[in-house]
């Protein structure tokens, strides 16, 4: 076997039960559905959110964002890459937790003007945690059994012992 194929199957090896597919729904229709809005309410959720963030270049980060996320919520949800996916929403949901959620804390949060405070912030950030939580999780063991996934190591596994 070579290098490339080993990376390779590492990438879509799992060893979660088919009990996961119920982390990859709820996190890939989260990212999926959000990515959307970003476009469908750019106002309220895209480039105008991203603007009152003080995220610079906002007209051009939202939909790159939105884009990642449809992307990857889809791969997501079928359990294809699932491992080569979460990554970017691992990144995105560590963003989102730095630049909107962790201002809260102290009460300089452009979003959240009103909320101030660590119980504030841990009540506005509980989405970004289990998005996180949920992401790291399939990272670390894959999309399941019952995933685009593992049908594909299954076929490999049976091309090879041939």
């Amino acid at each position: 076997m070579s290098d490339n194929r080993t990376w390779q199957a590492r990438l879509i090896a799992t060893s979660a039960p088919a009990a996961a597919i119920w982390i990859r729904v709820y996190v890939g229709v989260v990212f999926l559905t959000e990515g959307i809005l970003k476009f469908t309410r750019p106002d309220a959720l895209g480039a105008g959110r991203f603007d009152k963030a003080g995220i610079p270049a906002p007209g051009f980060f939202a939909p790159v964002d939105g884009v990642f996320e449809i992307v990857c919520g889809a791969l997501i949800l079928a359990g294809l890459v699932t491992r080569l996916a979460v990554v970017p929403m691992i990144v995105d949901m560590v963003g989102a937790l730095l630049i909107t959620k962790l201002p809260i804390v102290w009460g300089d949060a452009p979003l959240f003007a009103r909320e101030s405070g660590f119980g504030d912030f841990l009540h506005e950030a509980r989405l970004d945690f289990a998005q996180l939580c949920g992401s790291v999780f399939l990272l670390l063991v894959g999309a399941g059994s019952w995933s685009v996934d593992a049908r594909l190591t299954a076929t490999a596994r049976s091309a090879a012992s041939h």
